[in-house]
């Protein structure tokens, strides 16, 4: 395709399913919720046309089900949910974080609690995506704020699951999903497309869970020359089950280690005018555009205000929300929420700087003016 053919109007929906097609991924299975229905029926148009296969579901429960066997199988895999789905996959995403099973969820935020207002936007699940499974663990989670980023972050996302062997969530909102502008269909030449690595060929015994030393054990599928094993339980570097206290701690530790360790490469960020600026604007997803609106309105009123929009969510880039805070005199976190986010940016600057929230719960976008206000209370402090 030339350079035109590539340049597409879509909708965010659609921007991510070219996207984690562009990524490699061949199978998808889920259940139509609103508002992520465009990347179920994009899947099911797309996937066949490449070789891949598309699951209807009879819930969410069996749609992330389904995902993960398709990537023990060897597929790259992802779903596609909105709020309630999303709480009824969180049992099995734990699955997928035990076993070590890379897959790709999204979540096409909308308002809450339950039902909530089906078709209104939300970034609400941020926390959840965070701590919405029992147990110790750490988990990687990244917001696209326009279309191309729904393409970019995607394959990204991808990247990530194979390269760390873990589920990777894609916290979308209303907001972007449903937003149509300007998208580049980036090619393999533009892109890093990244695979599951496997045991080296000539190795003696494999392990499925003997880690490398990047902490990341290598994967195979079943059915071929190594004997393979996915397990739910806490397991040996064998996969069987162990009551090991010593063997149960050296696998959850690892598990959680394998990704906050490797924080520095898989944190990824903006930022505008943040360094020369007094006030800061930290923001992600669908609130980045408004920020970076009130943050243009602030400096005609000769007022120095950046935006930092965090593409990776968590890991929580605290450090250097740490560092940036050094010299500001004010923070302000707009989030379509009643503050989640913001919790996580007063833990970085540790009382250091005023931080203030600015938040709608009404299934209404932030509007840049709500942002102004805001800044307009850490100024008067």
């Amino acid at each position: 395709m030339t350079l035109i053919e590539r340049r597409r109007f879509m909708l965010g929906n659609e921007a991510i399913v070219e996207g984690a097609l562009m990524a490699g991924a061949r199978f998808f299975a889920g259940y139509p919720i609103t508002p992520s229905s465009e990347i179920a029926e994009g899947a099911s148009r797309k996937l066949p046309q490449v070789g891949g296969y598309y699951l209807q579901m009879e819930d969410e429960l069996a749609s992330i089900a389904a995902v993960i066997g398709a990537s023990i199988g060897g597929l790259k895999a992802f779903t596609a949910t909105s709020g309630p789905g999303f709480s009824l996959m969180q049992e099995n995403i734990g699955l997928a974080v035990m076993a070590e099973v890379p897959c790709v969820i999204v979540d096409v935020q909308r308002s809450g609690p339950s039902t909530g207002l089906a078709t209104r936007p939300a970034q609400a699940d941020m926390m959840q995506a965070r701590w919405g499974r029992h147990g110790d663990q750490s988990i990687i989670a990244l917001s696209p704020s326009s279309v191309q980023e729904c393409f970019d972050l995607i394959i990204y996302a991808f990247n990530l699951a194979e390269t760390y062997r873990c589920p990777v969530l894609f916290m979308a909102d209303e907001t972007v999903g449903h937003l149509r502008e300007d998208c580049l269909l980036r090619t393999e030449a533009d892109i890093e497309i990244v695979n599951r690595k496997c045991p080296p060929e000539d190795i003696d015994e494999y392990l499925p869970y003997k880690p490398d030393c990047d902490l990341v054990p290598p994967m195979v599928a079943p059915g071929g020359k190594h004997l393979t094993r996915f397990h739910s339980s806490t397991h040996n570097e064998r996969g069987l089950p162990t009551s090991s206290p010593e063997e149960a701690d050296k696998l959850v530790r690892r598990l959680y280690d394998k990704i906050e360790k490797n924080k520095d490469r898989i944190i990824k960020y903006k930022q505008y005018d943040v360094d020369e600026s007094e006030y800061l604007l930290v923001a992600f997803g669908g609130a980045v555009r408004a920020a970076r609106q009130a943050a243009a309105d602030m400096k005609k009123q000769g007022l120095k205000v950046g935006v930092l929009e965090l593409q990776t969510v968590w890991p929580f880039p605290t450090e250097y929300v740490s560092e940036l805070a050094k010299g500001k005199r004010g923070i302000v976190v707009p989030e379509m929420n009643l503050g989640q986010i913001i919790g996580e940016v007063k833990k970085a600057v540790c009382g250091r700087v005023p931080v203030v929230g600015a938040n709608r719960c009404d299934g209404e976008p932030l509007s840049p003016q709500e942002i102004v206000k805001a800044l307009g209370e850490v100024v008067s402090q």
